[in-house]
């Protein structure tokens, strides 16, 4: 689960996992993936190879700009690290060997540090600071509290923090002086909305308020009169969510799809109440936002389940030529405060995320990463292709497909249908190390994007709604189907694998429709919806009546859920299953997956279950990673893949 945001309105997505949820218009034939030109020999690699890849984030420049603050899990857990943009080696500035832990920004003047982690993957996340001596403070002390970093005002005096110390549903937000950390409070909030953007000159909150996961609002709050006012009244579904101020405090950006089927961008004056269309294209736009002094306006729009980024100067509206790069995507650009220079990461199927830094003057793009582990040639990994197929109904289902080099017809490769957490999550291309470990060792992998992913139009994502079980299930069967037609998959060896809200279609899967997979593996996927709606995280009260009306009210709709819950339908399941799970997943509750595993144990069908006694709602520790996907491809190889020739038991 995690809390809705701008993949649409997802409600169980899982946000730590990479490996699971970082995943043409026209209807495809069967793709014909091809190896990258001057591709080398083929050579299969170690889950040890792969996980000593570096993962990267959160990038930041330093005050003097000659500096970026990043987070690595070079050590084998994240940490926050400084890296010269001049060139050089990353350097450890948190060292925690326990917890995940998080850059968040450099203080405006000096070298202090924010940063946040949980305690095991609890998600109850605190916001401390690294002094100048080095020392480490928190800045939200308390056992049970759950705290986020909201942003430094315009002129430097301060940061504003949210947190739900006061009442564990809701979050109120606080100003904290950046000299000597005293706090105030600037908004107590009582009714469950969601924070928005600040504007810089500290007047405006704007926020959101969810109705349902299609349906929501914007309220706007004076500071000054202690004011809140609705902005978005309208008719019928649509998304509204505030996006950003413009640095003269003039104008409220937002996202809408009011009357269309995708997210445009649109302002409002604050003035007047006056508003009009800024900015909108054939897909959902994801974000826009302004460089520190307003000179760029950065937007990015989910192209087919790829992000396209366009930076506009806002004095003439033109578009900026961004640098051609090689086998990526740009993704999360961050522009300095002098508006000279930008970082941003480059992401590509075969690649993971390498930072850059580009030169507006010079129009030169530096790399200063290399995270790919130099023992893996990337020539030997593949690409995801775009492909389509129609489903049970005609309706098209879009999907990532990754095809082995060493399939073909002569020698057909079992295969995965992939599925992505949510509801309301997308497949998306990127580097994905399960993926391509999965790959690399001759597993067909499509990552599919059945009805209820975000990205295609509001009528698709809402398609799902009180559907769970039913037809979004039987995309991912008919994704079986499609797979059936490629000459080089084993239409008799084909899996079902996915995480949280895809952890409960393989469940589902194999309960509701045992005769369509030959496996399935789930990461920590629901198995009873009556609990796990019930035992949502209390901070999720802004999202409790989007979460009944999406999959349903477990007082109301008790039946309906017991019915499309698989565990209790755990006698109709016969398959191989494997289950891994974290044992402080406050999300997906431990017990989920347990009365699962007991259940089958009971009947006798082979089950394998991993936990992680130091892990929450996905797995952040390369040693888990390790342990978890080489017991995934075992468990695959054990029973997808056939018996050697005349081996007992031979298929």
């Amino acid at each position: 689960m995690r809390r809705p945001g701008r993949l649409r309105r997802s409600v169980l997505t899982t946000s730590a996992l990479v490996a699971l949820s970082a995943w043409a218009s026209a209807l495809a034939a069967p793709a014909k993936p091809t190896a990258p030109k001057g591709a080398r020999a083929f050579k299969q690699y170690t889950i040890e190879q792969f996980m000593n890849t570096t993962s990267l984030r959160d990038a930041s420049f330093a005050p003097d700009e000659k500096t970026l603050l990043l987070s690595s899990d070079e050590s084998g857990i994240f940490n926050a690290y400084t890296l010269p943009i001049a060139g050089g080696k990353p350097t450890a500035v948190t060292r925690s060997s326990t917890d995940s832990t998080f850059a968040v920004a450099f203080f405006p003047a000096d070298g202090r540090i924010l940063f946040e982690h949980d305690q095991g993957g609890n998600e109850n996340t605190h916001l401390y600071v690294r002094e100048l001596d080095g020392s480490e403070r928190d800045l939200t002390p308390g056992s049970k509290l759950r705290a986020r970093f909201a942003g430094f005002s315009h002129d430097d005096k301060a940061f504003y923090v949210k947190t739900n110390e006061r009442d564990p549903r809701f979050f109120d937000l606080y100003r904290y002086e950046t000299a000597g950390y005293q706090r105030k409070l600037v908004y107590k909030d009582e009714v469950g909305y969601q924070l928005g953007p600040i504007s810089d000159d500290g007047n405006w909150i704007a926020f959101s308020k969810l109705h349902t996961t299609s349906d929501s609002d914007i309220f706007l709050y004076s500071v000054a009169s202690r004011q809140m006012k609705l902005i978005s009244a309208h008719k019928g579904t649509a998304d509204y969510d505030p996006a950003t101020f413009d640095r003269a405090s003039k104008w409220l950006y937002f996202l809408t799809n009011d009357g269309t089927e995708f997210l445009r961008v649109r302002r409002l004056e604050l003035s007047s109440g006056k508003t009009e269309d800024v900015e909108q294209a054939p897909w959902d736009i994801l974000f826009t936002d302004f460089s520190w002094n307003g000179s760029y306006r950065v937007s990015g729009i989910n192209v087919d389940g790829r992000t396209q980024i366009k930076i506009y100067d806002t004095q003439t509206g033109a578009p900026l030529a961004l640098p051609k790069l090689p086998d990526g995507e740009i993704r999360r650009p961050v522009i300095a405060r002098s508006e000279k220079r930008m970082a941003f990461f480059v992401n590509g199927s075969r690649a993971p995320s390498d930072l850059h830094v580009y030169d507006f003057a010079s129009k030169r793009a530096t790399r200063l990463t290399q995270s790919l582990n130099k023992e893996i040639d990337s020539q030997h990994l593949v690409d995801a292709q775009v492909v389509r197929f129609h489903s049970f109904d005609g309706l098209a289902i879009p999907n990532l497909l990754f095809k082995p080099r060493e399939a073909s017809p002569e020698h057909k490769a079992p295969a995965l249908v992939f599925v992505h957490g949510g509801p309301g999550g997308q497949t998306r291309v990127g580097y994905n190390p399960l993926v391509q470990y999965l790959v690399n060792h001759g597993y067909v992998l499509l990552g599919i994007n059945n009805r209820g992913s975000s990205g295609y139009g509001k009528s698709f994502f809402v398609a799902d709604d009180r559907r769970h079980g039913r037809e979004p299930l039987w995309d991912c069967v008919a994704a079986k189907t499609y797979l059936a037609t490629l000459p080089y998959v084993d239409a008799e060896r084909v899996g079902i694998i996915g995480g949280s809200y895809g952890g409960y279609m393989v469940l589902a899967a194999l309960a509701f429709r045992p005769e369509a997979f030959a496996l399935g593996v789930d990461f920590f996927g629901v198995s009873n919806w009556v609990r796990t709606i019930k035992s949502m995280p209390v901070y999720w009260e802004s999202a409790r009546k989007a979460l009944y009306a999406e999959i349903g009210d477990p007082g109301a709709d008790e039946k309906m859920l017991r019915e499309i819950s698989p565990l209790f339908h755990v006698d109709q399941i016969r398959k191989p299953l494997l289950v891994l799970q974290g044992a402080n997943d406050p999300r997906v509750i431990k017990a989920e997956s347990d009365d699962i595993v007991n259940g089958l144990r009971k009947r006798g069908v082979p089950v394998e279950y991993v936990v992680f006694p130091d892990e929450g709602h996905g797995f952040t520790k390369k040693k888990n990673e390790i342990q978890g996907d080489r017991a995934v491809l075992e468990f695959l190889d054990k029973y997808l893949k056939p018996a050697p020739a005349g081996a007992a038991g031979a298929r």
